[in-house]
């Protein structure tokens, strides 16, 4: 399946997503009418559910604000390729059922069409004649994903355990 990308840059934190100074008070829908406003102006209003958010390398620093991916989530992202993400908020992501992918994202522009195979391990921009090994994202990741996060996951299957 095909996605369009929609490219930010480097070091984007998560305050830049989701501002504190929305928190509280604002509910979700508000705040990702803002995101990244500060960094791409009109962001939120030109993104389409379903897109990919491309970045450069260390998406997501800053803090451990979950309500980040939570806005994500809201607006449709259906992944995040970067080159490397601050560990929280890649942990967050998982936990609450958004893929992120460790990638380089040189070469990819606003609007092209990324596909991504987890099956294969494969990221590929065909306009561009990019094609990218990914990381494999192990078999219980990918399940945690399918089941939208963790907690929808434990629920389904609450005897699941870590294979030895």
């Amino acid at each position: 399946m095909l996605n369009r990308a929609y490219v930010l840059g480097k070091d984007v934190n998560t305050d830049l997503c989701c501002s504190g100074k929305y928190l509280p008070g604002k509910d979700e829908a508000f705040i990702a009418s803002q995101a990244f406003e500060a960094i791409s102006p009109g962001f939120a209003s030109r993104f389409s559910s379903g897109g990919v958010i491309v970045a450069g390398q260390h998406f997501g620093i800053n803090s451990s604000r979950e309500q980040a991916v939570h806005i994500l989530r809201r607006m449709g992202v259906s992944a995040i390729v970067a080159p490397s993400f601050g560990r929280q908020f890649f942990r967050n992501a998982i936990n609450n059922g958004l893929l992120v992918v460790e990638c380089d994202t040189t070469g990819i522009e606003e609007g092209d069409e990324i596909g991504l195979d987890l099956e294969a391990s494969v990221m590929t921009v065909a306009q561009r004649q990019i094609t990218r090994v990914l990381p494999a994202v192990p078999e219980a990741i990918r399940a945690i994903l399918r089941e939208g996060g963790l907690i929808p996951f434990l629920k389904k299957y609450p005897d699941w355990q870590v294979a030895a």
